[in-house]
């Protein structure tokens, strides 16, 4: 198992700030560990809030010129961007996958992925724009949209090159600059981009700074950083919350946790269903996904049959090395989320859930060292459980058994978060029904786990703040300026004015 990770020589990534790939301060190094097995797989500095403010600084000093080019000329720059990113995609997605321990298959599409979503970003541009409002005669009212200036952007160890790249875009297209700070967890394909953007961009446009919670809290809490973007789980994005607040008024987005459901109503496809239901788990990245459909609520009449097709489904996953191609999971990202992920099981089993499969470590030596946990599903469930209620982040399905529509929702709405949900009927009637009272910011009907080009995901509830991946996250990234032109200059006339 470990010979498809011999040849992966240790690595020494560097931080992107001003342009130049640099070691922080004061010399301090995160490693970064090979999750299939605990050996070390390379190291990036520890940025320090010194290396904060330094990156702040350059990406302030860089956004003036970066902002007075046209349109065109900085759509042009991603591209260029997106080119250089894809001529990498085989050695980005190698050391993602020993990074993240997500198969290499997936890997390689979040490669493509983020430079689809960023020429996408690139081709919107000319739509950031204002618009004229008819507020007094002969005058001219209008709005144009100008940058924040610096945009700070935290992302998660799920999909760490997938979102970094993808979400540089729609920032940095509009006139702003940009400091990245990338997840502790998975942070070696930071330094590929650093070192990719270095080659590109203007030095300063985008920034680059690895390191811990307290980096990123340096982001946050910069009183020139205004506009903060995070992906990752509630309790952080709240912290930011709290910690933005403390230091200057800002427009914090968040795309955090799901703890999502997938309801099926009995005149639905049972094969389909329990095919999308596993594959909405995400277990090619250990359900370790926002989105991933960790709730699967069954009507009563099909409940038993459908359980049967998932098992069946489940059983033929092949856990082992990431780099396999044969591979469909592999090992949990790191060792604080494999004790939660053991400990959300061992916390099911006490609550009454029923083990359906998995629930344990692999069998065989190859699975002796690293964070490996079976493809798990429970049966038995009930939302009085914190194993229905609370995200796992991790392999780990519940279903659960209803009666009718109602007790659906009440079951699918009973928590705290509400990111995605998918509806399975064919029924028009019931479909349009569930997917408006579902509790949820991104809903599928008869269908699951994609993200479609140009349509915003966001989530209600705990599940974050704002949409990303359509025009909305492009706009705002932009703050709204009036201009009121008022003809021939006129008297002020209160009685006139709104």
């Amino acid at each position: 198992m470990h010979g498809t990770n011999a040849t992966q020589a240790y690595m020494t990534g560097h931080m992107l700030i001003g342009g130049e790939l640099v070691e922080s301060k004061d010399g301090a190094w995160l490693e970064s560990i090979n999750p299939a097995d605990e050996s070390p797989l390379g190291r990036v500095p520890m940025g320090s809030a010194a290396d904060m403010a330094a990156a702040v600084e350059a990406a302030e000093k860089a956004q003036p010129a970066w902002a007075a080019l046209s349109m065109a000329q900085r759509a042009a720059f991603i591209h260029k961007l997106g080119d250089a990113i894809l001529a990498r995609t085989e050695e980005i997605a190698r050391i993602e996958s020993l990074d993240t321990g997500n198969t290499i298959g997936p890997m390689r599409r979040d490669v493509n992925t983020a430079v689809d979503r960023m020429r996408f970003a690139a081709g919107l541009a000319y739509e950031i724009k204002g618009e004229t409002v008819p507020a007094t005669p002969g005058n001219i009212h209008m709005t144009i949209r100008q940058p924040y200036g610096v945009v700070g952007r935290i992302i998660p160890f799920n999909h760490p090159i997938g979102f970094a790249a993808s979400r540089i875009a729609p920032a940095i297209i509009s006139g702003n600059t940009m400091v990245v700070k990338p997840s502790e967890q998975s942070p070696l394909s930071a330094s590929i981009l650093g070192e990719i953007c270095k080659a590109i961009l203007p030095p300063g446009v985008v920034n680059i700074v690895t390191g811990a919670r307290e980096t990123g809290e340096a982001l946050v809490r910069h009183p020139r950083v205004k506009r903060i973007a995070f992906i990752g789980q509630p309790a952080s994005g709240m912290a930011i919350q709290k910690a933005a607040a403390e230091t200057a008024v800002k427009h914090v987005t968040l795309e955090l946790g799901g703890k999502n459901p997938l309801i099926a109503f009995e005149d639905s496809d049972l094969d389909k269903v329990a095919a999308s239901a596993v594959g909405g788990m995400n277990f090619g990245w250990q359900g370790q996904s926002c989105g991933s459909m960790s709730r699967i609520l069954l009507h009563e009449s099909i409940h038993d049959r459908v359980v049967e097709r998932i098992l069946d489904r489940v059983r033929k996953i092949k856990v082992g090395h990431p780099l396999d191609p044969q591979t469909n999971m592999g090992p949990i990202n790191n060792k604080a989320q494999y004790n939660k992920v053991l400990s959300y099981i061992d916390l099911g089993r006490n609550e009454g859930g029923k083990v359906l499969h998995g629930g344990g470590i692999p069998k065989g030596d190859e699975f002796k060292r690293g964070f490996w946990i079976e493809p798990t599903v429970f049966g038995d469930m009930n939302m009085s459980m914190r194993l229905a209620k609370e995200e796992v982040f991790g392999p780990v399905m519940s279903i659960f058994k209803f009666r009718d529509e109602a007790e659906a929702l009440a079951m699918a709405n009973a928590i705290d978060l509400g990111l995605t949900a998918a509806v399975w009927t064919n029924d028009i009637n019931r479909a349009l029904r569930v997917a408006q009272s579902v509790q949820a910011g991104y809903v599928w009907v008869n269908g699951v786990g994609q993200h479609y080009r140009g349509v915003p995901y966001g989530g209600f509830k705990n599940s974050g703040i704002g949409r990303e991946e359509g025009i909305s996250e492009l706009l705002s990234y932009t703050e709204e300026k009036v201009i009121n032109i008022v003809i021939g200059g006129g008297d002020y006339n209160p009685a006139a004015a709104g």
